[in-house]
């Protein structure tokens, strides 16, 4: 039986750990060639310590497809370039000839009360996260717009979709990258390339670093120790496969063994005033017609407020 991702080819950044690994491992098991991106440093942007292995992230991913009978290279460059992004895309056409699917994984964190947030902080995390993505997917067009085929899988977060504490940075970039998404889809789907997002939950280096200051919080924390980041990769792998070609502008969540398609904004209420609006009549008669479906505060954990299944 031919497996569903054979003889493709696909980038995954952020590749050498958590979600990224596994979704690198998993893509070379469905039988894809795999670049397997990282840049190889803490989410601070820190170098990482060496471990038992002197071989970098990236190197050690590749090894471990290697060694299962897979066929993977390394690819060390940023994604918050134009330049080493285009390099991260070559590096696939120059092995392989081809790119069939790029995930947008690489990400890191700057987590920070808004009020106390530096403009560092700010740019480092809109660097990796939006432009990286923007910077991947760009480089990968010109392929796929000459092949007439491709697919993208972009990581959002709920942060972005429905809110965090301390995260203006990520979450904006997040539910940037779902625009984005939505706009190649729409701009490429003549091209037959197809762009969706991925909003995992799973315990792995970037959600390690979440604050386990109060009991809500250790408690968010303890029920993301049981999400596995492997439970994240069947659904990336399936929609870089041609099962998915009807699958396209989509956001979907997933999380241990739920997969959730997500909601886009559309109009709830709509009023109207045929003389026109004035402030007045806006605070006498429009808001107190919607009020009732405002949105209230809340952050992920309380919209995705039961346990993981």
């Amino acid at each position: 039986m031919q497996r569903m991702m054979e003889d493709k080819v696909v980038v995954v950044t952020g590749a050498g750990g958590g979600i990224g690994r596994e979704i690198a491992l998993q893509m070379a098991a469905a039988g894809a060639k795999v670049i397997v991106n990282d840049i190889g440093v803490t989410l601070s942007g820190e170098a990482q310590e060496p471990g038992a292995s002197t071989l970098a992230p990236a190197e050690a991913v590749v090894k471990e497809i290697r060694d299962a009978g897979g066929t993977a290279v390394a690819s060390m460059d940023s994604v918050a370039a134009a330049a080493s992004a285009n390099a991260i895309i070559e590096c696939a056409m120059d092995h392989f000839g081809k790119l069939d699917g790029v995930v947008n994984n690489a990400g890191n964190l700057r987590d920070r009360s808004f009020h106390k947030m530096s403009e560092e902080e700010w740019r480092a995390v809109i660097a990796v996260h939006l432009d990286g993505t923007f910077f991947v997917s760009r480089a990968a067009a010109n392929h796929f717009r000459e092949q007439q085929s491709g697919a993208f899988v972009h990581m959002t977060s709920t942060s972005g979709l429905i809110g965090n504490y301390g995260q203006a940075n990520y979450g904006a970039a997040k539910l940037g990258i779902v625009a984005m998404s939505k706009m190649i889809a729409l701009d490429m789907g003549r091209y037959n390339v197809r762009s969706n997002c991925i909003a995992p939950s799973a315990w792995s280096r970037m959600t390690s670093s979440i604050p386990t200051d109060t009991p809500q919080q250790r408690d968010r924390v303890e029920k993301l120790k049981k999400m596995e980041a492997g439970k994240v990769a069947p659904m990336v792998v399936y929609l870089l496969s041609d099962a998915a070609k009807a699958v396209s502008g989509q956001i979907f969540a997933v999380r241990a063994n739920e997969i959730m398609l997500m909601s886009q904004p559309r109009p709830i209420r709509s009023v109207h005033y045929s003389e026109g609006w004035t402030p007045e009549r806006i605070a006498a008669i429009a808001i107190p017609a919607m009020e009732k479906n405002f949105y209230p505060l809340e952050r992920s954990p309380d919209v995705m407020c039961w346990d993981p299944i």
